[in-house]
């Protein structure tokens, strides 16, 4: 350690030249005059200045770095404006680095350096204060300033009360400036600023904006610190008072309250009957329940899981209605049609009557939007004398949504089964999962790999839920569950269900259901009575055809919801008879018709074949297009085709280039041009093998210059041999070309058997061809071709039946204008 002496050297300056001293560069410090500082030093160059400058008893300069990341400042890294002080004494520490005791002299200003080694070495001028100490505007400052110091050590905890005497005390402005700006803490810019201001009101200035800032930070901390301890102590006195109320209300009942409380859950464990496991748990919790005081956070966690325990239906069940006939007739009144899912919920009914302990089935009702699926159930559970509960699936990502979250997280509760099971208060309800096509999986887990614990009836007997986790008996419930398509549900969890087709209603159908259901639910909601707006069957089926183009009803109804509306404004305003809806007034409270006949408007066109589709929302039609351009054998598909679509335009270009010499197809034709296939609209995706012979019509047509039917519609999968194949939703298609009135369908002969689904009504309306291979298509499908002929063999040739009609009721009639034939659309 050494000490240096007490009288320090005297700065001198000759010719009024700039003093030569040592430089010591300091980071994240600022040192003012007359302020004692205790620093610690470890560069090398600071230890030799700090040496240097000692043993020759000299002040030393001390300026803070702009940047403390800089390891070996030069004149730039520097503020220009530092402290010139007074080392009192020095000491070596154990790592190598000096602690030093300095005391500050005056303000200088680093002019430059003359060296950097072994230490900074720099012309040092020193800067006096200006301005008038005693005039008025400072000794105002300086009682401002003084004042705003006070309140800011009264506020803060770190400054003691030390200083408020200290500050009193100081006659020089300047001084007090350097003195309030040495003990706040402000950022380092603000600290050199007051350092680097000599004008003595000017610092005076800025230090009391720095002070009123301050004061406002801590008046605001205080603030916060006040209301968290007026909190807390507001706990503790609630604690306390509680505490006290328990010890009371023990002393008047002899009881302690709490105690009270689970002698109350235990007399409910008794009355509900519990399972074996679901008892043994509520006896655990309610020892655990007693232990604890009210006001634990575990408490109320046991306590909760205790309720939802009591409150589910371990027991208690609904009786079911097991009379036929009253159910038949409750599923009658409910909807129209629908033929197989009533017969087949009568089943159950009837094997329940049989034997009491059945299973529950699982049924999956699939169909387009708007077909009365989820109604369906409803009506289902009313007519079982069961409660409902409708849960839907749509969207759903998480697996605890099924299952339900463990008791370990914050704010836990079970599954929706388990909170629907408790919602309808018996263990057997009918459950309608809403929406199943339509669950999704991602890093929470899969909800439909939790489905299939509860969709099958071998294990959803000790079905258990994370919350609970006990086993709950779930194969009294049945299950019902929706989906407008299959392909998207996991072939395990579809494996487990039964499905029920329920395919679009026919325009007879929406007109019994219009007239049964959905009109009187209309009139109802908009307080009318069936005198006041009263229309005929005709009118609905024109508002079926014309403003609607839907598998289900949905539409139906918003349009017979208008007609309410625009009948309802009517009376309000003042009209007094009823309103009768005719064909012709459609327009004047509808507007103009939104559907129109696509085959009406057209004539027979080469190139454009008339396909069928079967979507999620029902039939469609498709148009499918083909053209050619000069090019070189390239095929060209467009209008979103999926793979196995695609593979069937291959397929039937293919099949016509094997046999194009029998279809007077011109070779070069085929390899000298480029084939665009197109099917409208483009903007919807189209997926499946069903179009492959409206392809191949479409191109046939294209290449012999032969146009297509456009009263016949088509649908059929192609092979590379010409056979043409089965394919599915023949009911919606057949629907679907009714509906855009067309009248002559052809089909694979294997599909005869699905027409058996097809109303009546529509078979006898329409003509169903039936083909085995391609020529047989081509024939019906292409207007003025003929059936080829007969293969002679050496046995008597016979005439080989191509393709097998099934006539409609009334013969088409041929020679009939475009606008009688979109009338007569209209009429139907």
């Amino acid at each position: 350690m050494t000490d240096t002496p007490d009288t320090p050297t005297d700065i001198v300056v000759l010719n009024d030249e700039v003093p030569l001293m040592a430089v010591l560069p300091l980071r994240n410090t600022v040192v003012y005059p007359h302020m004692p500082n205790q620093l610690t030093a470890g560069r090398e160059r600071s230890l030799k200045a700090l040496e240097t400058a000692a043993e020759a008893n000299t002040p030393i300069a001390i300026f803070t770095q702009r940047r403390a990341d800089v390891e070996d400042p030069g004149l730039d890294d520097l503020y220009p404006v530092g402290t010139i002080a007074k080392i009192h004494r020095i000491w070596r520490l154990p790592d190598g680095s000096i602690r030093f005791i300095i005391q500050g002299l005056e303000r200088g200003q680093l002019e430059g350096l003359e060296s950097t080694e072994p230490f900074m070495r720099g012309r040092v001028r020193q800067l006096d204060d200006v301005g008038d100490e005693s005039s008025t505007a400072v000794q105002g400052l300086m009682r401002s300033v003084n004042s705003q110091f006070q309140a800011v050590v009264d506020l803060s905890a770190q400054l003691p009360e030390e200083l408020k005497v200290v500050a009193v005390n100081i006659e020089h402005p300047g001084r007090l400036a350097d003195l309030v700006a040495f003990y706040l803490d402000p950022p380092l810019e603000e600290k050199q600023a007051v350092l680097a201001e000599v004008d003595i009101a000017k610092r005076l200035e800025y230090i009391a904006g720095v002070l009123a800032r301050e004061q406002e930070i801590l008046e605001v901390g205080a603030s916060i610190q006040l209301q968290v301890q007026e909190r807390l102590g507001k706990t503790q006195r609630e604690h306390y008072l509680r505490e006290q109320l328990r010890q009371i209300q023990k002393e008047l009942s002899g009881s302690d309250p709490s105690s009270a409380d689970v002698d109350d859950l235990r007399g409910r464990a008794e009355e509900v009957g519990l399972s074996p496991e679901a008892a043994e748990a509520v006896q655990r919790e309610l020892g655990r329940l007693e232990q604890m005081m009210p006001s634990s956070p575990e408490y109320s966690v046991a306590r909760t899981y205790v309720d939802w325990l009591l409150d589910l239906p371990w027991q208690q069940s609904t009786e079911d209605h097991l009379d036929l006939k009253q159910a038949k007739q409750i599923l009658d009144e409910d909807h129209f049609g629908l033929d197989k899912v009533k017969e087949r919920i009568l089943e159950y009914l009837a094997v329940r009557r049989l034997k009491k302990e059945t299973k529950g089935p699982i049924l999956c009702f699939v169909g387009p939007p708007g077909v009365g699926k989820t109604s369906l159930g409803r009506s289902i559970a009313r007519a079982m004398g069961r409660q409902f509960t409708r849960i839907s699936l749509g969207g759903v990502h998480d697996e605890a949504e099924i299952r339900g979250h463990r008791r370990t997280y914050v704010g836990a509760l079970p599954g929706r089964i388990i909170q629907g099971l408790k919602k309808a208060g018996s263990n057997n309800p009918v459950f309608m999962l809403d929406e199943i096509d339509k669950v999704g999986a991602d890093f929470r887990g899969d909800p439909s790999a939790a489905l299939l614990e509860v969709l099958d009836p071998e294990q959803n007997s000790t079905f258990e839920d994370h919350y609970l986790d006990l086993p709950f008996d779930l194969s009294r419930s049945m299950f019902i569950t929706t989906a407008n398509v299959l392909h998207t549900i996991p072939p395990a969890l579809r494996d487990r269900m039964e499905e029920i087709a329920i395919p679009g209603y026919t325009p007879h159908e929406k007109v019994q259901i219009s007239r049964r259901h959905l009109l009187p639910r209309q009139l109802t909601e908009h307080g009318l009575s069936p005198r006041k707006m009263r229309m005929t069957d005709k009118v609905i089926a024109r508002l079926i055809e014309d403003y609607t183009r839907e598998a289900g009803v949905r539409n139906l109804e918003r349009e017979l919801g208008a007609l309410c509306r625009k009948s309802a404004r009517q009376f309000v305003e003042g009209r007094k008879g009823g309103i009768i809806i005719t064909p012709e007034r459609l327009g004047e409270f509808l507007g103009q018709a939104q559907f129109y006949s696509e085959i009406a408007e057209r004539g027979d066109e080469v190139g454009v074949a008339t396909g069928l589709a079967a979507t999620a929302a029902g039939g469609e039609i498709l148009f499918i297009e083909a053209t050619r351009m000069r090019g070189k054998k390239n095929l060209i598909l467009t209008g979103q085709l999926g793979e196995v679509m695609q593979e069937s335009a291959q397929t039937a270009l293919s099949y016509l280039k094997s046999r194009a010499e029998e279809l007077g197809i011109k070779a070069a034709d085929i390899d000298e041009s480029d084939i665009h296939l197109h099917v409208p609209a483009g903007a919807t995706p189209k997926e499946g093998p069903s179009a492959g012979v409206a392809l191949a019509v479409a191109l046939t047509s294209m290449f012999t210059g032969q146009a297509v039917r456009r009263d016949v519609a088509m649908t059929g999968e192609i092979t590379l041999r010409g056979r043409v194949l089965p394919v599915g939703g023949i009911r919606d298609k057949v629907l679907a070309a009714q509906r855009a009135g067309i009248r002559t369908v052809l089909l694979p002969r294997r599909n005869e058997k699905d027409l058996e689904d097809v109303p009546a009504e529509i078979r006898k309306s329409m003509k169903f061809t039936l083909v085995d291979d391609f020529d047989d298509a081509l024939a019906v499908a292409l207007a003025g071709r003929r059936a080829r002929k007969p293969v002679s063999t050496k046995k008597k040739p016979e005439k080989k039946k191509l393709a097998q009609e099934i006539p409609a009721q009334k013969p088409p009639v041929q020679k009939k204008s475009a606008k009688k034939v979109a009338r007569k659309t209209q009429r139907r």
